[in-house]
């Protein structure tokens, strides 16, 4: 599947046109395909007004029990009824979304949005695929979270974290280095291949800390090297887990986000599912959003953005137990569900959280590529 840490470049606060045109109106001619905020619309009625014209939304890669996605998409539906979301290859990788953007160019079919990892917004942005835009609540956004210019945002994160299947794993593992331990023999799985999916990345890049501490972050070599102990140690598995193989007891142990640990929870009325961010290593990121430049609906790819970063949407990737990216405003703001915010996993006392730089990632991601198919 994905990876998504923050990064980003200084973004000055909104202007004061954007605040102003909330009150403006309509724009008239205005053009989808260019608008980078809602002023360009005369403000969030005339957006909603020219996506209710479109009737339609191409999203790619936001899998049902993956942060709340489900939630997500069917308030949007209840929210705007009339237009048809249709929710293309939900287990697509972020390689696999920006395959998509080029190979359905100018295709009626093309994702209006995506959902992407921070090193492929990168590579997606330095290569023209994305649109310009800042969503109303631009600045509650940290400045190391977006494209100055808006071509891509983080939206919701989380940490790595260890899950398992407290049925079947009787020892509950602490750290990494416990995985390579002989009674976790056939257990221990990722989520994907880390060569393409941001949270198999992220599990690596806690494996690679957990061997070398922070000189893990710019030596993948050091985590493919752990990797290879566990396998022949009997303990790693080259499958990726899934709802259906926690089920079926294929995988009880993966390394993957804390959020994502949840529907492992769901999969079956037999798993007893647990989690435990490791002591060894605490790895973050955040997924980016972003806008097709070539969005076959421009007017509903926005005012999907702008749904997204609403209170609304921002509380349900918390219900869903991620981190939103504006969850610090809106604690201050008070509009935060403190409910879901209790409920968010606590770090081990002292821990820091390590975010991989876009830099370390396309680093490991070139040492993955060469040494990970070899594991296999």
């Amino acid at each position: 599947m994905r990876l998504k840490a923050r990064v980003g470049l200084l973004v000055s606060g909104m202007a004061s046109a954007l605040i102003a045109s909330v009150m403006a109106a309509p724009v008239q001619g205005a053009s989808s395909s260019t608008a980078t905020s809602l002023a360009d619309f005369g403000g969030l009625a005339g957006l909603e007004a020219k996506c209710k014209a479109e009737g339609r939304l191409n999203t790619i890669a936001l899998p049902r029990d993956w942060a709340n996605y489900g939630e997500v998409i069917d308030t949007f539906i209840r929210k705007y009824p009339t237009v048809h979301l249709d929710s293309q290859n939900p287990e697509a990788s972020s390689a696999q979304e920006l395959s998509a953007v080029r190979q359905l160019k100018g295709s009626k079919r093309a994702p209006d949005v995506l959902d992407v990892g921070l090193a492929f917004a990168v590579a997606g942005a330095r290569e023209g695929l994305f649109a310009p835009y800042k969503v109303a609540t631009w600045k509650d956004i940290p400045a190391g979270a977006k494209e100055r210019n808006g071509l891509y945002y983080s939206d919701y994160g989380g940490v790595i974290a260890i899950g398992y299947d407290a049925k079947r794993v009787k020892v509950a593992p602490k750290t990494i280095k416990d995985l390579g331990n002989r009674r976790y023999k056939n257990q221990v799985a990722l989520n994907g291949s880390p060569t393409s999916a941001g949270a198999a990345l992220g599990a690596m890049f806690a494996v690679s800390v957990a061997s070398k501490g922070a000189r893990g972050l710019n030596d993948m070599a050091s985590g493919v090297k752990l990797v290879k102990s566990w396998k022949k140690a009997g303990t790693f598995l080259p499958v990726q887990a899934s709802s259906a193989t926690v089920a079926n007891g294929q995988t009880p142990i993966t390394l993957d986000w804390d959020y994502l640990q949840d529907k492992y929870a769901k999969s079956s009325k037999k798993v007893n599912w647990k989690k435990v961010i490791p002591k060894d290593a605490a790895i973050g990121g955040f997924y980016q959003q972003a806008i097709n430049k070539n969005a076959p609906n421009p007017a509903c790819a926005r005012l999907w953005m702008e749904y997204l970063y609403s209170d609304q949407a921002q509380n349900l990737w918390l219900a869903g137990g991620a981190r939103p990216i504006r969850l610090d405003a809106m604690v201050k703001k008070g509009t935060v569900n403190k409910k879901y915010l209790r409920a968010l996993p606590k770090l081990p006392a002292g821990t820091k959280v390590i975010y991989p730089t876009v830099a370390q990632q396309n680093k490991a991601r070139t040492v993955l590529t060469k040494q990970w198919g070899k594991l296999n």
